[in-house]
């Protein structure tokens, strides 16, 4: 069965029964939100969750599991009075949420971490609390719930006046991150559907047409989340970046499938066809477009399977079950309202029967194939020259990728943390050992590696085992004497008594001092004393920055020498800086072996649907030179003219993928319809005629995609993680003007004309014109061979007017 009879019959099912398949399509939008969870609820903001076992980073963090418990996940609670210190009453306050935050489901254990110790001979103004649960790492519900619940625990406790009670940490930071972007995916997708509407409108200066085209594709995001979020229910790892481009790329590329569908109907009805025939005729021909473009999306994004950084691997699966929807509501929905409302689908505007016009691109068409080959020459030596800017490519650090949404509980929290507490402790970066005896054996040497990071130029501050509120600390023989007399682990928050070896030598409230500054020391040794570490700051500022970034290689190393001093059998660091370097690595790793099989792959569909070895080459070429210009563009105006340190390190993945991906959607369309217009006439007369005609398609869809992409860029960068996806979204509103302005629709055509019928090879196209030998003019005189003699056959249906077929033609064009 040829394709065009697929999509005829596909075609003919929509419109017969276009009202059950409204109905279909409007019960699935209400049912399936409603059953299942929404997208928002599941995603994770922390990139360094998609690390692979494999990171350094992760292995420190492995290595520095006892401090959390294996597979536990640690949550700070941290209470402070806003005047004066800690009473008694403030303390058995304190005693009573511990018990009542060990009810909440799946928390293990609670831990006193202590007192803030302040040296002027009192108590501190803030306590800590750490909270141990079993939660499940993969089900961001059941996480939101143990936030939610402790923090309901810590709002029924009552506490004193005076006194205020908030939890830090990655986890309570990333539900309240989960909580904005799904406020700031509903705006993307509200602003985003603004922008498409307002476009469509001054494109087909009709009411109802704007409408018909982008509901399929909103219906389509209100189906494909959820599904994405029960997949995430049961182990697949959603980012917030993923939920934001799910909304961007359903609704950007749905649109531009409706595009390419309703202009081939406004152009069926311009040559008489009646309501319903255009919309089977118009979908029988661009119905494997549409397919074929929707099937190299699908393709290159579960190409991302191959990566090894599950930010990636994991953001193909949802995107394409997205546009997998989407294609079946571009192929069933649309059809059925394009034949629900007819003619006044167009209303006002009036596709006359017989009325054509060449516009823009018909005039723009007529003088590129006049001279491919300056044109041609001209796009590649622009392209080129931004494309030298790639050389300046650097990645940045990630600001806000894991820091608290303002006037958030957790951003009081992480406050909190910071004023009271060791100033590495808000966002620290761990170095960690594993020791061959325990630390109170030989505290001389911990003493020493403190003083030797202390002296390092590349920390801020330090705090361990024998200083873990910062200050003098401990001196090994004290660390001694109070781990004989207290022993290891977790310690009561109530003072004991002055045990007789430190009798007459401390006053109470030194002793007091001295308790709380020894229990603290549970967060830099584990109870069995052979695993320690050290939390510091970095001199090189915030370790979501840049600067952080580029540090982590002088970190490690500096973490070694350190790791000698304790003679250490295992190092790590961990922490946001070291995260992040491992995902730039990885992902530059990743860009190097996932872009070839996404190339190979993609390439295979485009020779299926071309007929052709030799179109997929420089089709996919033509994707390379646009890629490397969006991506110079983007050093010039973020590194050069922005002074921006880099740019995000996600930016040159996702580029390539969606050009490569999104811009054959557009080759597809241009190039089946040239093949299409030269089965009647000559070649460079149908390049002409095919840009004529998909010109405001191309273009059309071009400007709604770029339109989403900067809506994520201007919406989506006002929330958490905010300058990666400013980076992201204008990189790729960029790529797509670039591509479809320039590539799609002067570029390739030009190649088209200058190989002739080398486009087709090894097929043969079927032409009805002895004209058509003249297409080879170019190729001759660029001294190319014609590889051999079109075969001929008269075509009873032959299209003198230039339309599309109308339901009386003898059929699809043909070809050996």
């Amino acid at each position: 069965m040829h394709a065009d009879d697929i999509f005829r019959a596909i075609g003919r099912f929509s419109v017969k029964f276009r009202w059950v398949v409204l109905v279909a399509w409007l019960v699935a939008a209400f049912a399936i939100p409603h059953f299942l969870p929404s997208l928002a609820s599941v995603t994770q903001g922390n990139n360094s969750d998609f690390l692979p076992a494999s990171a350094p980073s992760e292995q420190a963090a492995n290595l520095a599991a006892p401090f959390g418990g294996t597979n536990l996940i640690p949550v700070p609670v941290v209470a402070a009075v806003s005047n004066g210190t800690f009473t008694a009453a403030d303390q058995a306050w304190l005693a009573t949420l511990e018990t009542d935050l060990h009810q909440v489901p799946t928390v293990v254990k609670v831990n006193d971490l202590g007192l803030s110790v302040a040296r002027a001979g009192v108590n501190g103004q803030a306590a800590q609390l750490q909270v141990l649960s079993d939660v499940s790492q993969n089900n961001q519900g059941a996480q939101t719930d143990l936030v939610n619940n402790l923090r309901a625990e810590i709002k029924d406790s009552s506490p004193p006046p005076g006194v205020q009670a908030h939890l830090a940490g990655a986890l309570p930071i990333q539900v309240d991150q989960q909580k904005q972007s799904g406020n700031t995916g509903n705006q993307v997708e509200v602003v985003a559907f603004l922008f498409i509407i307002i476009l469509l409108f001054l494109i087909f200066r009709s009411v109802l047409a704007p409408f018909i085209t982008v509901i399929p594709a909103v219906l389509s995001v209100s189906i494909s989340g959820p599904i994405v979020a029960e997949l995430a229910n049961h182990g697949l790892k959603v980012s917030s970046l993923a939920q934001l481009l799910l909304t961007v790329l359903v609704l950007g590329a749905g649109t531009d499938y409706g595009l390419f569908l309703v202009f081939r109907v406004r152009e069926n009805r311009r040559a008489g066809q009646g309501s319903h025939d255009a919309v089977i005729n118009a979908l029988t021909k661009v119905g494997e477009s549409i397919t074929f473009s929707a099937f190299t999306v699908i393709a290159a994004l579960l190409s991302l399977l191959a990566a090894s950084f599950q930010i990636y691997s994991n953001l193909g699966i949802p995107l394409a079950i997205g546009i997998g929807v989407m294609l079946v509501a571009g192929l069933t929905l649309l059809p059925a309202l394009l034949a629900i409302f007819g003619k006044a689908a167009f209303w006002p505007s009036k596709p006359k029967p017989g009325t054509s016009s060449t516009g823009v691109w018909g005039k723009v068409a007529t003088r590129v194939v006049k001279r491919p080959a300056v044109a041609l020459l001209i796009g590649v030596i622009a392209f080129g020259a931004l494309s030298v800017a790639v050389t300046a490519y650097k990645s940045a650090g990630f600001g806000g990728t894991i820091s608290a949404p303002a006037n958030t509980d957790s951003a009081d929290g992480q406050n909190l943390l910071a004023k009271y507490f060791p100033s590495s402790s808000a966002n620290p970066t761990n170095l960690v050992y594993k020791l061959s005896t325990p630390v109170w054996d030989d505290p001389a040497v911990v003493a020493a590696a403190t003083t030797q990071l202390e002296h390092s130029p590349l920390f801020t501050g330090v705090t361990g085992p024998l200083n873990p509120v910062g200050g003098a600390g401990f001196t090994p023989t004290e660390y001694t004497a109070l781990h004989s007399a207290l022993g290891s682990g977790p310690l009561p928050a109530t003072t004991p008594a002055i045990p007789a070896a430190f009798a007459g030598q401390v006053t109470p409230t030194q002793w007091a001092e001295a308790y709380q500054e020894y229990r603290a020391t549970a967060q830099y040794v584990d109870p069995a004393g052979t695993t320690i570490q050290f939390e510091t700051g970095l001199t090189a500022g915030d370790p979501s920055s840049t600067a952080a970034l580029n540090a982590v290689p002088a970190l490690r190393a500096e973490a070694a020498a350190v790791g000698t001093t304790l003679h250490a059998t295992a190092t790590g660091v961990g922490g946001e800086a070291p995260a992040f370097y491992d995902i730039s690595q990885i992902s530059n790793s990743d860009l190097a072996h996932v872009i070839p099989i996404a190339i190979i792959v993609i390439g295979v569909l485009l020779a299926l649907v071309m007929r052709s070895l030799v179109a997929p080459i420089y089709l996919i070429a033509s994707v390379a030179i646009s890629y490397f210009a969006a991506l110079g563009f983007a050093v010039i105006v973020f590194i050069w003219l922005g002074h921006s340190g880099g740019i995000t390190f996600i930016l040159p993945f996702l580029l390539f993928i969606f050009l490569l991906a999104l811009g054959e959607d557009y080759n597809i369309l241009v190039m089946t319809r040239i093949r299409e217009e030269a089965h009647h006439i000559p070649l460079r007369e149908a390049v002409s005629r095919a840009i004529s005609v998909t010109g405001t398609t191309v273009t059309s869809a071009g400007l709604v995609l770029a339109g989403t992409f900067a809506v994520f860029a201007v919406v989506g960068g006002s929330g958490s993680g905010g300058s990666q996806i400013r980076d992201v979204g204008i990189g790729l509103a960029v790529g797509v003007i670039m591509d479809t302005f320039v590539v799609r629709t002067v570029l390739v055509p030009c190649t088209v004309v200058l190989l002739g019928r080398w486009n087709w090879w090894p097929s043969k196209l079927v032409v009805d014109s002895p004209e058509a030998d003249s297409v080879s003019a170019d190729a001759d005189a660029l001294g190319l061979a014609t590889p051999g003699k079109d075969i001929r056959a008269a075509d009873s249906g032959t299209d003198t007017s230039g339309a599309t077929d109308s339901p009386t033609d003898s059929g699809s064009p043909r070809h050996s």
